[in-house]
């Protein structure tokens, strides 16, 4: 008998969070719990014992990125020079199968940049919000996050959990009161959503 898929809203909670359940595509972890980032059908992938718990949209991955779009990026690991990421949502699409790409470091901040340390700017974790640079190789994908708005808008502490901004060059964990440097999204409050991922439609434009 088949069962009748669940849908889910934008910011709903899905499951608690913990060795058996955690985030997939098109979910984040928050407080202990598993939410859903946007509105779609929600699935649970069984891998090795561990339930992964996804979102997923109609209409997903028919877009890649291009040049000028504005992208929703995970760092996934950080060099002297650079920090991989992994392109998961371009504008507010989010993507089944996500989209490799690099920020060099002279393309973090726009100005001092031979002053930019990347490990004082992104942490493997972050989410970061970013522009598509022109592409110069074939699937290679390079990301600036030099403008004000963009930078990183979730991350945790070493604690493990959600820090909130306290300066454009500065997150602060609120349990242990750390602060950590981070580049940070100069984001409009009132846009703010999903624990500071933004998925607004006006990213878009």
């Amino acid at each position: 008998m088949n069962k009748e898929p669940l849908i889910c809203l934008p910011g709903q909670r899905l499951s608690i969070a913990d060795a058996t359940y955690t985030t997939g595509q098109g979910t984040y972890q928050r407080q202990g719990y598993v939410y859903s980032m946007l509105a779609g059908t929600v699935e649970i992938i069984d891998r090795n014992g561990v339930k992964v718990i996804e979102v997923h949209t109609a209409g997903e991955q028919t877009i890649v990125p291009a040049q000028g779009d504005i992208v929703t990026a995970q760092v996934c690991l950080i060099t002297q020079q650079y920090a991989k990421c992994n392109i998961k949502c371009i504008g507010g699409t989010v993507l089944r199968s996500p989209f490799k790409a690099v920020v060099r470091r002279e393309n973090i901040r726009a100005t001092e940049k031979d002053k930019i340390e990347v490990y004082k700017s992104f942490r493997p974790g972050d989410i970061i919000l970013a522009r598509v640079l022109p592409i110069t190789e074939a699937h290679s994908y390079q990301l600036t996050t030099a403008e004000n708005e963009l930078g990183v808008v979730t991350a945790y502490s070493e604690a493990g959990y959600s820090m909130v901004p306290v300066s454009w060059t500065e997150m602060q964990c609120p349990k242990t009161l750390v602060k950590e440097p981070r580049k940070v999204a100069k984001i409009i409050p009132e846009n703010i959503e999903l624990d500071g991922l933004n998925l607004d439609s006006d990213v878009d434009d």
